[in-house]
């Protein structure tokens, strides 16, 4: 399932043992390297250590209820894991990093992304324009296929390419027929049977 990014915080983690909500989720701990959403940072009075998180994989599901996880055991905290460790030390924000294509044109800031809640990777970001482009333009959507660069200032996307087979202003008017108004006859009407 594809969701906005921004939909799943402050999203309930539920208990799957118990059916009772064991936290709310504050903030994502993405890795800037593969766009992938290895935890969130969440929050809570139940929670022992601080800051705590939960791991994407121990996420069964995620549904009208919130996050699903099996109990409180899957809670982390961040000396538990290494590797997530290191990527929430990079503190990697990903909403309002600004979007540049290839030829140092600026298209503007990261203001939300898609995420595919089954990989927890984020499939699209959603770039909103500033604010002279913002009155007539609604935003960016740019696939993560498009991304050649994520670096801490900016991250740099192909420019689209604009190929022309053909000029349209060669184009003559009088060589287009409908074929719906020509010269050629049109079928009589039916008749109805007695």
């Amino acid at each position: 399932m594809l969701l906005l990014g921004s939909r799943l915080i402050h999203t309930p983690v539920m208990s799957l043992q118990t059916g009772a909500k064991l936290a709310t989720t504050a903030k994502p701990v993405i890795d800037p390297s593969t766009l992938h959403i290895l935890a969130y940072e969440v929050e809570g009075d139940l929670l022992t250590t601080r800051p705590s998180f939960i791991r994407t994989l121990d996420i069964r599901e995620y549904g009208r209820l919130g996050m699903i996880v099996n109990s409180s055991d899957e809670f982390v905290g961040i000396d538990d894991i290494i590797k997530l460790k290191k990527i929430y030390d990079l503190q990697f924000a990903l909403i309002g990093l600004p979007v540049i294509d290839e030829h140092t044109r600026r298209l503007g800031k990261v203001s939300d992304y898609t995420v595919e809640t089954g990989s927890y990777i984020i499939q699209q970001l959603s770039i909103r324009r500033g604010f002279l482009k913002g009155i007539t333009d609604t935003g960016v959507l740019v696939h993560r296929s498009q991304i050649i660069e994520i670096n801490d200032q900016a991250i740099i996307v192909k420019s689209p390419k604009i190929t022309v087979d053909a000029p349209v202003t060669n184009a003559v008017r009088g060589e287009f027929v409908n074929p719906f108004r020509g010269t050629t006859p049109r079928p009589a009407p039916e008749t109805q049977k007695p």
